[in-house]
């Protein structure tokens, strides 16, 4: 059955069918599950070399303060989180998760510190219910900020700084969970240094009337192939990281799912924790986790 004229297209839907990509439903869109090659060698030319990724069907979101200043953005955004937002540097990610009033989690997310604002990037199943919930908590101090307009793609692989950096990109002295503006081909794009694979790598937020380019550019590297959301679960699930909807949803907490070590020490004691809508404090050794796992 064709499914395409009820599904959500990605900027670079035409570019997958065009690679022979085998296209499926999923999350409202219509998303490439594998190429030719199949699951199994895309998995392992991720681990070997690098693969490219489209994940254009994330939310990708901006919370500015409407006074202006991040520190706001930040206190807003920690009443609906478990982690420490405020204390994040600028031109840093972190990794956390909207909890619900049982403590349940709501969805995982990652955001950034941006200067002036914080970027977000949401989970493709949840977005629209992850925007509204920050519209109905935060809008009467942030502007909450859905960009329509733009593609993200996931460059994965021991070979990844290398296939960025044919495109012009300085990234060789990006760390883990970096963030900052990187100019490919005369694109200014938004790159993180992190992804999905348990693998080096780099996420980019690109315009979309400029992904497929980008894209094009980057898969012309001998070492770089398309890879579909099958490898990009079996390569998620064999480096033990947790999808929404499958590992974590609104049965379990954050603690219960092993996820303590993303709870920084500033959110684990005093009045901190209660500072946002989820009792998480009553969970199962919220108090006695480990206070090493809180440098992450």
């Amino acid at each position: 059955m064709d499914h395409s004229a009820e599904l959500h297209k990605t900027p670079l839907f035409d570019l997958h069918v065009a690679l022979g990509a085998r296209m499926v439903p999923f999350a409202g869109y219509d998303m490439p599950v594998q190429y030719p090659a199949g699951v199994l060698k895309e998995h392992l030319h991720t681990r070997a070399k690098c693969g490219l990724f489209d994940v254009s069907h994330m939310g990708q979101v901006v919370l500015r303060a409407k006074s202006g200043a991040y520190e706001d953005a930040a206190l807003a955004l920690e009443s609906l989180v478990p982690v420490d937002i405020l204390g994040l540097k600028e031109g840093r990610q972190r990794y956390g998760f909207f909890t619900d009033d049982n403590g349940g989690i709501l969805d995982d997310l990652m955001f950034a510190n941006r200067g002036d604002h914080l970027f977000v990037v949401v989970n493709a199943g949840c977005k629209q219910a992850d925007i509204a919930h920050m519209k109905r908590h935060l809008s009467d101090r942030v502007d909450v900020t859905y960009l329509e307009d733009r593609a993200l793609l996931a460059l994965q692989g021991p070979q990844s700084q290398a296939v960025l950096s044919s495109l012009g990109a300085d990234v060789a002295a990006m760390k883990f969970m970096d963030v900052r503006d990187v100019t490919l081909d005369g694109v200014t794009c938004i790159v993180s240094r992190s992804g999905y694979s348990g693998e080096d790598g780099f996420e980019i937020s690109v315009p979309s009337d400029k992904a497929e380019a980008i894209a094009k550019a980057l898969l012309a590297h001998p070492g770089c192939e398309p890879i579909g959301l099958g490898a990009r679960d079996s390569l998620r699930l064999e480096a033990g990281l947790c999808l929404y909807g499958n590992d974590i949803d609104t049965t379990i907490s954050p603690i219960e799912a092993g996820l303590e070590w993303a709870i920084q020490k500033a959110r684990r004691s005093g009045a901190a924790p209660a500072a946002f809508p989820a009792p998480i404090a009553s969970c199962p050794n919220w108090r006695t986790a480990p206070a090493a796992a809180a440098s992450a």
